[in-house]
């Protein structure tokens, strides 16, 4: 059946709400038609990202700025319009604003069911089998073997419907899951850190750019480092400690104004953080420096950089 295009007033129709929830974002608090999170944008302790469910509209205080959905998905994946109805576009449904926002239930015990629904439960998870999951894993540059060491296939429910996706584990039993279509995470969402007993860590944004560099180390072993994946930018001073512990802090962060303003933040800390992502700008991060590059072999990689 062919997919309808998404248009850009059918995309500002779409429940803010439950889009940011999809994204692993739940409210900190709700007073009325006002939802409060902590901002996708930055890290922060007080909820100061407000999204007024009445009007679907968000504002977030810390930057000054606020919209429609378009708007924030814009901000938040930084890409084109086009590009994030494309997202939009997928097969993981959003439901419609009700036309009378008045309808909206009002009973705890509907409001409790309605969120629960809206939760990821994970179903099940197992060795990568998907053949769309490891075409996935091709289309981001990384082997099987590699996809298959780190992460898991993972088979979960959202909004009433099973899908399934990559789940990378973090150190708190959740999985930051993604598939062609999706990215999400499942609760409690927290960091991952792979503990060679080393006195270096590299740190990471997102997992892929953390496998990643596995591709292009393949014949480096990887127990020479710790490594850390932060899975969200908001873990990077909550991680401060753990980091601080070791002797070098090697940064991968983004290379975006988010992932500079984290690694300039870090450097003021101490000298211990050294920002690398000389090695993959002006690409935004590691795997999309890897991917602009697959089409020359591993070993030419390995002799031009290394880590």
């Amino acid at each position: 059946m062919p997919t309808h295009n998404l248009t850009c007033r059918e995309a500002k129709q779409k429940d803010l709400i439950e889009y940011l929830a999809s994204l692993g974002y739940q409210p900190k608090k709700i007073q009325g038609p006002d939802h409060w999170y902590l901002s996708p944008f930055r890290e922060e302790k007080t909820p100061s990202f407000k999204v007024n469910k009445q009007f679907n509209i968000w504002y977030d205080h810390g930057i000054g700025k606020g919209g429609n959905l378009i708007d924030f998905g814009i901000l938040y994946h930084q890409c084109t319009v086009a590009e994030l109805l494309q997202k939009l576009n997928s097969p993981f449904p959003f439901q419609q604003l009700p036309n009378n926002p008045t309808t909206e239930a009002k009973n705890n015990g509907e409001k409790e069911a309605t969120e629960e629904k809206n939760k990821i439960r994970i179903l099940s998870e197992k060795e990568i089998q998907s053949p769309a999951l490891i075409d996935y894993l091709a289309i981001r540059n990384i082997p099987l073997y590699l996809g298959r060491q780190y992460c898991r296939q993972v088979d979960f429910e959202l909004y009433g419907k099973t899908h399934t996706a990559l789940g990378f584990p973090n150190r708190s039993g959740g999985y930051e899951l993604r598939n062609e279509n999706f990215k999400g995470s499942s609760s409690p969402k927290d960091i991952s850190f792979i503990n060679n007993g080393r006195e270096q860590v590299a740190v990471f944004e997102g997992f892929f750019s953390f496998l990643s560099s596995q591709v292009i180390n393949q014949r480096q072993d990887p127990a020479l480092t710790n490594f850390l994946v932060l899975n969200s930018l908001a873990f990077l001073e909550k991680s401060r400690e753990l980091m601080e512990q070791h002797e070098r802090i090697h940064l991968y962060l983004d290379w975006d104004p988010a992932g500079i303003r984290a690694t300039e933040k870090a450097e003021r800390w101490s000298s211990k953080y050294l920002d690398r992502s000389e090695f993959y700008s002006p690409r935004k991060d590691f795997n999309e420096w890897l991917q602009a590059d697959r089409q020359i072999p591993i070993q030419q990689h390995r002799r031009g950089r290394h880590l």
